[in-house]
């Protein structure tokens, strides 16, 4: 793992909804956005709040039309996180946001291009302390309507690369704005470059990280439904927070939202990069080993927990008794299936074994007595108490390691014959 990419700070919020850093050495954040129409406010302050809840830090909003940003001011009274206009089309729409309070803007450098009026939003950012992000997409960075130009710009190439003109351009068309910014004195910015091919998009931000110190939001652009999208994102976004690149983050999926932030905070908790909130479940893969009904009871366990558990306590539900016992060891609270029972450990001692219909009322028991005890001071979170001999492989008891002494178990040499 690379030490994190040192970059300027921006912050967004306010004290209604709280500060939230960007950049330089706060924890990476992680973003949404709504699905529905912003101006049907309910529905709107509705899916904020379902997002607030579930872990998001930023929520962005689309304001395609006037009627979006006039029901900005309502939106921004009612709800509890920082948001976020983006704008895509025209720049009265950013003017608007800015003016109903909204917390940070998004332009797209491929679809404003006039400085005039990139110069106008920049300038009323400025006077109100509101950062920008700019964000480059590669379905809106090249030219559509002049052919010619549309050819010069695809032939620009990094020399060897399969996506070359692509990642030129969305350099290019970055340096291009930063430009302006520059010109303006405004340096409260967040960048971004997308595209729907993860290997493009690590390439982009490692490139870009190399040439700005401003913020970088990450992403995956069209990633499709979240059984694809999961994997293209994480792919992605994993292996550039990996290498030290990235301050913020949106997975994206053609599905509900809130998934979007549930996976992205998995995603940084599995990487240590940011403190986790409730309950770590682990649960093996199952096999032909496996002597409960593991799949429903994981499901079930992994619901109560996220109602209930409010402490980073490390549950494993285990369905047989191979791997069981390393895993019953290594969590704070375990379970192993044996012959239609469970065995349940707590921090390596046990303390129940019980009939397959009591596994789940009593493992979230012990997960809501072990969290009021590390409450109270009386426990601490990953700490082990006893060894946990597992179950022989071979025999009734032990390891085996006697039988093979004793001459009981066939010696086998691997990679000679007889």
């Amino acid at each position: 793992m690379n030490p994190r990419r040192p970059t300027r700070q921006i912050t967004v919020g306010n004290a209604r909804t709280g500060i939230v850093r960007i950049g330089g050495d706060a924890p990476i954040a992680v973003q949404t956005m709504t699905a529905g129409y912003t101006h049907d406010i309910d529905s709107t302050v509705a899916e904020i709040e379902r997002y607030r809840e579930a872990g998001a830090d930023v929520v962005r909003v689309a304001v395609p039309e006037r009627k979006d940003t006039e029901a900005l001011q309502e939106i921004l009274a009612q709800t509890r996180v920082p948001i976020v206009a983006d704008v895509h089309f025209h720049y009265k729409r950013a003017l608007e946001a800015i003016e109903a309070g909204v917390h940070k803007i998004r332009l797209n450098p491929g679809n404003i291009s006039d400085r005039e009026q990139v110069n106008a939003v920049i300038d009323a950012c400025k006077e109100r302390g509101i950062p920008i992000r700019i964000g480059v997409n590669e379905g809106s960075i090249i030219e559509r309507k002049d052919k010619q130009r549309r050819a010069e710009e695809l032939g620009m190439y990094f020399e060897g690369h399969r996506s070359g003109h692509l990642l030129a351009l969305m350099i290019a068309k970055l340096e291009e704005y930063l430009d302006i910014f520059d010109a303006r004195g405004f340096h409260d910015v967040a960048i971004s470059a997308k595209s729907m091919d993860a290997s493009l998009v690590i390439d982009a931000y490692t490139e870009i990280s190399r040439r700005f110190d401003y913020p970088l939001h990450l992403g995956v652009t069209h990633a499709g439904p979240r059984s694809t999208g999961a994997i293209r994102s994480v792919v992605a976004l994993g292996t550039l927070i990996a290498n030290g690149i990235g301050d913020t983050i949106r997975i994206s999926y053609a599905s509900d939202h809130i998934d979007e932030v549930k996976d992205g905070l998995e995603m940084l908790y599995s990487l240590g990069k940011r403190t986790r909130k409730g309950a770590e479940l682990i649960a093996c893969p199952t096999c032909g080993r496996i002597q409960v009904d593991l799949f429903s009871l994981v499901q079930d366990v992994e619901k109560l927990l996220a109602k209930e558990i409010e402490l980073p306590i490390k549950v494993a539900v285990m369905g047989c008794v191979v791997n069981g016992p390393g895993e019953a060891e290594g969590a704070d609270v375990a379970v192993f299936a044996g012959d239609r029972r469970g065995i349940i450990y707590v921090q390596g001692e046990k303390v129940a074994n019980v009939a397959e219909t009591e596994i789940l009322p009593r493992l979230l028991a012990e997960c809501r007595q072990f969290q009021d005890r590390v409450r109270r001071g009386e426990a601490r979170l990953g700490e082990k108490k006893v060894d946990i001999v597992p179950p022989d492989p071979i025999g009734e008891l032990g390891s085996g390691i006697d039988k093979i002494k004793a001459g009981l178990v066939e010696k086998v040499t691997v990679g000679h014959s007889g």
